[in-house]
């Protein structure tokens, strides 16, 4: 039982409250200097309170990021990636939990302690698979000596190559497996009653019908937690979409916003910098509050 005590629900009030302002601060500077002129923006010391050119300051983002292109593909892909992440680690967990094979333990804590690998050190090999996804499959030809042989009998050489440099399947397919997906089915799937899966073997279902028309649609608040927490993750991307696109664009908004950074000796035009966080920051934004009782649920239900 937990004690009431009064100085506890002081410091703990005080505590949130210390840590709301703390989160809550760099928010309120950007929309003030969102606000502000160039004049204002740059004014010592720090203005506190709004200015009247919010709407021109976004306006003037809009126009010269041009956001609308950016944000189409940053909808593209966020969409793409939480699907994607979505089926795959429900698929993975399916395989982990209800079916009997010997090293199943030891596959899922191979994908679970890939979450000690951030994408920065992922990244030089992904990279070189997305330049060419069908690389291994011709090295494999290669070692086995079937490339040759089939260049001598026909005079045609294989040549695999699928690059996935600027394009929709580069900047979504490499970032699609998921270790926080798995483990969330896999802790939810473990609390469904073995009497459900024998009634549904009795009703004639196969692995996919059980899948499909029982797992499914019990995994509603694991499928909004998890796509609430995917989709977050995808809209900020930076790295990635920064190395596989070449070409304007296929750029998303965090590498189109990272451009309006003032540098050197241009103009510290920050108002519109930080108009255009405001806009970038508002879709992820939306999701959260709107999934947020989801996404709590989704949370609580996964424990076992």
């Amino acid at each position: 039982m937990v004690e009431r005590r009064p100085w506890l629900d002081l410091f703990t009030h005080a505590l949130l409250l210390f840590s709301a302002l703390a989160l809550l601060l760099p928010v309120w500077l950007g929309f003030v200097a969102a606000t502000q002129n160039l004049a204002g923006v740059n004014s010592i010391p720090i203005n506190w309170l709004p200015g009247p050119h919010l709407l021109d300051n976004l306006g003037e983002a809009w126009r010269r990021g041009d956001f609308g292109t950016r944000f189409t593909t940053s909808f593209i892909v966020a969409a793409g990636v939480t699907a994607g992440k979505i089926l795959l680690a429900m698929l993975a967990a399916f395989a982990i939990v209800f079916f009997q094979w010997r090293a199943k333990q030891i596959v899922f804590w191979l994908i679970f302690l890939t979450l000690m690998l951030p994408l920065e050190v992922r990244i030089v090999p992904t990279y070189a698979v997305a330049a060419n996804a069908l690389a291994p499959f011709q090295a494999i030809l290669d070692v086995l000596g079937l490339t040759g042989l089939v260049e001598t009998l026909s005079g045609v050489r294989i040549a695999l190559e699928w690059r996935l440099l600027n394009s929709y399947a580069g900047l979504i397919l490499p970032l699609i497996a998921t270790a926080t997906g798995t483990f969330l089915y896999r802790q939810f799937f473990l609390t469904i009653p073995e009497e459900l899966v024998e009634a549904a073997k009795m009703d004639g279902a196969g692995p996919l019908r059980f899948l499909r028309d029982v797992l499914a649609p019990l995994s509603t608040t694991t499928i909004a937690a998890l796509a609430t927490i995917q989709f977050v993750y995808s809209w900020n991307q930076y790295l990635w979409p920064l190395l596989v696109t070449t070409e304007p664009d296929r750029t998303t908004v965090m590498v189109q916003l990272s451009r309006m950074v003032p540098r050197g000796d241009s103009l510290p035009e920050w108002n519109v910098a930080m108009a255009g966080v405001m806009l970038v920051m508002l879709p992820p934004l939306l999701v959260v509050i709107l999934m947020q009782r989801w996404f709590v649920r989704g949370l609580v239900q996964t424990e076992k």
